[in-house]
């Protein structure tokens, strides 16, 4: 393993982690008040662009970490775009 991964793993661990709180919360309590659309919006776009770079260099960190948290930033993306067509 290179050293570049012993670091990247731990990294994609951690900053994924650190996202699963808000994810679960949002859905939980369906509250996205305090959830800004831009950010939200803006965020999940640059996650998805992490994604196709760690795609094309080849890096399974970046990959594993940004894949996962699109996916958690998609459904507060989505609660969120769901509360606004109420």
């Amino acid at each position: 393993m290179l050293f570049a991964e012993l670091i990247g793993y731990p990294a994609a661990i951690l900053t994924t982690a650190a996202f699963v709180p808000q994810a679960w919360r949002s859905w939980r309590t369906r509250d996205l008040s305090g959830i800004s659309l831009p950010m939200y919006l803006l965020f999940t776009l640059g996650v998805a662009c992490w994604l196709l770079y760690g795609l094309a260099i080849g890096s399974p960190p970046v990959v594993l970490a940004n894949g996962i948290t699109l996916c958690l930033a998609g459904v507060v993306l989505w609660l969120k775009l769901q509360a606004l067509w109420k």
